[in-house]
């Protein structure tokens, strides 16, 4: 199993410069990559531009790039560029979003989900090949019928095959990864529940006559470090909250139906009640602290190299952290103590 660096989006207490002293940290201490995300703040590929500029070795990837935000030949040119910019460690994360983002600050519908994924990419590998790209689908066709345009091939070759990658959380969505995809990104991922989604993924592997081989399994998880696992949790309700709680409407918020498919359905249910009812404190106070453990890694270095093992033997490839701390130098901290960890299993 190897160790990543989640940065997560480029807001809140980290400046840029933070998040590059954490990412060259991870690159000293082996991480095999670093990934950052976008919602409808910064974009992620200027952030992963710029981090890629200034390491060596360490992959970079998005996690996620919007499906809604790009066309899929945009998306073939970034990732194409990305690539070739620096040296070929570029990672294709994708994700549909959820309703809220794509229709309100996208404009673009929502609907069919599974559909504009398996269309979209189709597209984006189709250019990323260099073929000429003409698409017949539900969601795109490309040339656009009745115009002046034609089939056009990319004109730069990306120097080596960009990896995709897929955020999903449900069932179907899983078995999409599985079919198109060389990897998954997942969130709140726990050995406990991992046989499920991972009996998913491999249904969607078989589906195209392949196996879980050289699939990459990846899921983010909070990192604390600290003495007391208990404590520990502490700093990671308000991220907690905010997905099973907050992230999506009432009637889709995908993290809250994992947390329901998790054994967790009461708690879910009266942590949205609350959060969508603007009482977040009392909502973050509700996640229970198990299931924050399940989800996350924490305690000192005993304890993570226990916890490490356990996602490894569960089937996880690439284990993901995102440093939790008082300040950057706690963060870059955390980072060495969990590398460590991982050693010593």
């Amino acid at each position: 199993m190897r160790l990543a660096l989640n940065l997560g989006y480029m807001v809140g207490g980290e400046t840029p410069a933070d998040q590059l002293r954490l990412t060259q940290q991870a690159e000293r201490l082996g991480f095999d990559s670093v990934w950052a995300a976008e919602a409808y703040g910064a974009d992620v590929v200027t952030l992963l531009s710029w981090l890629a500029a200034q390491t060596d070795t360490i992959a970079v990837g998005s996690a996620v790039m919007q499906i809604p935000g790009r066309t899929p030949a945009n998306t073939a040119m970034t990732a194409a560029g990305l690539q070739n910019l620096s040296g070929g460690r570029f990672r294709l994360g994708l994700g549909v979003s959820g309703p809220q983002v794509s229709e309100g600050w996208h404009g673009v519908p929502f609907a069919k989900p599974l559909g504009r994924t398996r269309d979209y990419v189709q597209i984006v590998r189709k250019a990323l090949n260099r073929d000429v790209v003409e698409h017949q689908g539900e969601h795109f066709t490309l040339p656009l019928p009745g115009s002046e345009g034609k089939g056009l091939k990319l004109m730069v070759r990306p120097v080596a095959p960009v990896p995709f990658y897929l955020a999903a959380v449900g069932p179907k969505n899983l078995e999409l990864a599985g079919e198109l995809f060389d990897g998954w990104l997942g969130l709140f991922y726990a050995p406990q529940f991992a046989a499920e989604q991972l009996t998913a993924i491999a249904a969607g592997r078989a589906r195209v006559g392949k196996d879980l081989t050289d699939f990459d399994v990846q899921a983010s998880f909070p990192l604390v470090v600290g003495s007391d696992a208990v404590a520990c949790a502490d700093p990671v309700r308000p991220y907690a909250a905010l997905y099973v709680g907050g992230m999506g409407s009432r009637k889709n918020n995908f993290y809250n139906n994992l947390a329901v498919r998790m054994g967790y359905g009461a708690a879910a249910a009266e942590i949205q009640d609350l959060y969508l009812g603007g009482r977040q404190r009392e909502a973050m106070a509700k996640v229970p602290t198990e299931f924050i453990d399940r989800t996350s890694l924490l305690g000192d270095r005993a304890r993570l190299a226990d916890r490490l093992a356990e996602l490894a033997e569960s089937g996880l490839t690439t284990c993901a952290v995102t440093p939790v701390g008082r300040n950057t130098d706690d963060k870059l901290a955390a980072l060495e103590t969990v590398a460590a960890a991982l050693a010593d299993i």
